[in-house]
This record gives C-alpha cells, sequence and structure tokens, in this order.
C-alpha cells in the first residue's frame, strides 16, 4: 500500500513508519523540515518536505495514495498569540480539502481521549472539531479516529515540579484512576487501522495502562530514587495560577485546567471505559518509569 504519514519523526510517526516500512509499504513521511529528509529516507521511506498549511502541497503528497494518516502538531502553549482552537480548525480543513481533491479514500485520524466531547473538555475541543470537519467529506472515504488516553511522556513536564516540590501537584490525579497510554502502542494500533479493509466511520480507544495518581507517582518514584514520591491533589485555581505563573498563555491555561478538572470528574473517560479495548499496549508504567529516570537524571 502507499501510505502517508503526517507528524514528521514524532513520538507516534516514527515508530509507525517502522513498523509500515518493515511490513513493505511505500511509506512517505511529511515534514516541514528539511533537516529530517536523511533521517527519514533512512528508515526506508519517502520524505516530503513542506507545510500543513499548503493545502496545494498536501494535495499533491497525497495524490494516489490509498491510505493516509492524519494529525495535528502540538502548538507552543507559552505562544500568547496562539489561538488553539482556531489552529485546530485550520489543519483539520486542510487535511479535509486535500483528502477531497486527492481522491483518497482511506483516512486514519490521531484524535484523543474526550474526542467525542463538544464541551467540557478543555483543549481537547480541537480534536473534536477536526474529527467533525474530516466526518463531512464523503461517504465512501473511510475514517478511523483514534483516540489514545494521556501520554506518558507528558509526565516529563513534572521533572522540575519533582526535584523542586518532591511532590507531583494538580488538579487530578491523586487517587483518581488516570488512563494512560505509549506512543508505541498508539502506533500499533494506527498501523494496525491503516492496513486493515474498512469503510464506514468509526471511533477506536487506545490504552496501555489505567493506574491512580498515586499508582503513577509510586512507580516513577522507585525509577527516580524517589520512593516516596507524592502526587498531590490541589484546586483548579491552584493549578491555573501555576500554569500562568511560568508564563503560559492564559486562555490555553484555562483549557489545560478544564481538561484535568474533566479528568478529575470522570467526563473525559466516559466514553473510553464505555469502548475500552479488548487487548490494552504492551507498554506499562513501570516500562515508561526507565525512560522518565533517564530525562530526570539529566
Amino acid at each position: 500500500m502507499k501510505i502517508i504519514i503526517t507528524g514528521s519523526l514524532g513520538h507516534i510517526s516514527k515508530p509507525l513508519t517502522i513498523a509500515l516500512v518493515q511490513k513493505g509499504h511505500d511509506i512517505t513521511v511529511i515534514s516541514s523540515k528539511p533537516e529530517k529528509q536523511k533521517e527519514i529516507e533512512s528508515l526506508g521511506a519517502n520524505a516530503a518536505i513542506g507545510s500543513l498549511h499548503d493545502v496545494e502541497f498536501l494535495s499533491k503528497t497525497f495524490s494516489g495514495a490509498d491510505a493516509v494518516y492524519t494529525m495535528v502538531p502540538p502548538g507552543n502553549y507559552f505562544d500568547p498569540n496562539l489561538d488553539l482552537l482556531a489552529y485546530y480548525k485550520d489543519l483539520g480543513k486542510n487535511y479535509a480539502h486535500a483528502i477531497k481533491n486527492a481522491g483518497v479514500k482511506r483516512v486514519v485520524n490521531l484524535s484523543t481521549i474526550g474526542g467525542n466531547l463538544a464541551e467540557g473538555n478543555g483543549i481537547l475541543a480541537g480534536a473534536h472539531y477536526v474529527e467533525l470537519i474530516l466526518n463531512e467529506l464523503p461517504a465512501d472515504v473511510a475514517i478511523t479516529h483514534m483516540r489514545p488516553n494521556s501520554f506518558y511522556y507528558n509526565l516529563l513536564s513534572y521533572i522540575e515540579m519533582i526535584k523542586f516540590n518532591d511532590a507531583i501537584v494538580a488538579n487530578y490525579g491523586g487517587d483518581d484512576i488516570i488512563p494512560w497510554v505509549s506512543p508505541v502502542d498508539i502506533a500499533a494500533a494506527i498501523a494496525e487501522e491503516l492496513i486493515t479493509p474498512f469503510s464506514g466511520r468509526k471511533a477506536r480507544s487506545v490504552g496501555s495502562e489505567d493506574l491512580s495518581g498515586n499508582e503513577t507517582a509510586r512507580i516513577l518514584g522507585e525509577a527516580i530514587g524517589k520512593p516516596d514520591l507524592k502526587w498531590i491533589l490541589v484546586s483548579d485555581e491552584e493549578t491555573l495560577k501555576g500554569l500562568i505563573s511560568i508564563g503560559m498563555n492564559p486562555e490555553i491555561a484555562s483549557g489545560l485546567v478544564e481538561m484535568y478538572a474533566a479528568l478529575h470528574s470522570g467526563l473525559l473517560a466516559e466514553d473510553y471505559y464505555k469502548n475500552k479495548p479488548a487487548v490494552m499496549g504492551k507498554v506499562k508504567m513501570t516500562d515508561y518509569a526507565k525512560e522518565f529516570a533517564l530525562a530526570f537524571n539529566q
């Protein structure tokens, strides 16, 4: 199959590219960075260097493809001028135009846990709107929306907090169960969707392990030599104040707090538990903790 991968060589796209190349597929990876071309080609894939904001480039790159994997790269949460929702909507529309222009009939789109929610999910609302935009494509375009859980690597943002406070402090966690996922497990699920015949529209949840905040802290703490590490639950207001104090765009900080609050209340994971994967991913928190410890000790 000829498959187009967006996301350059990111946390998901790189293992996805490797897996599909190994299966003998003709893979093209889109990247906005010319310096990534050699690395992409070293994996056995083709490189398409250009911008996701260029519909003509996307349409040309998608042309002749049997399937396309779409994702919205993360924005800079510290950019005071970033309208995150508009950013998601713009890229969603670009993808939809390019898919239609190129006549692509199979799409696997990276959404998120809570991607089913029109409100109450904070910064994840953008992924919901991308789902809606793509679903407006003609019915003969088969679409799978991947809805992965909280990424393990998001825990890296707590490293400085742990070093200074000997604790993880947030408006979710503690005794709350947090559904976690590894990018490697997401990539495996996406690869399966891309090469499996399908028609219609569906969403697929992806998870690796469900753990409480306290269990997560214990596993990470043992890996970094802090066996008494705790996950402390605080108010939305305190969390928002902390995010703004480090320079985060206030609107995005507010959306991040709302997302965390939805995780705390259970709203964010309702659909995940209704549609929980029959088989969870292979990478567990104890596996990820080794990677976390390397970053912590740098």
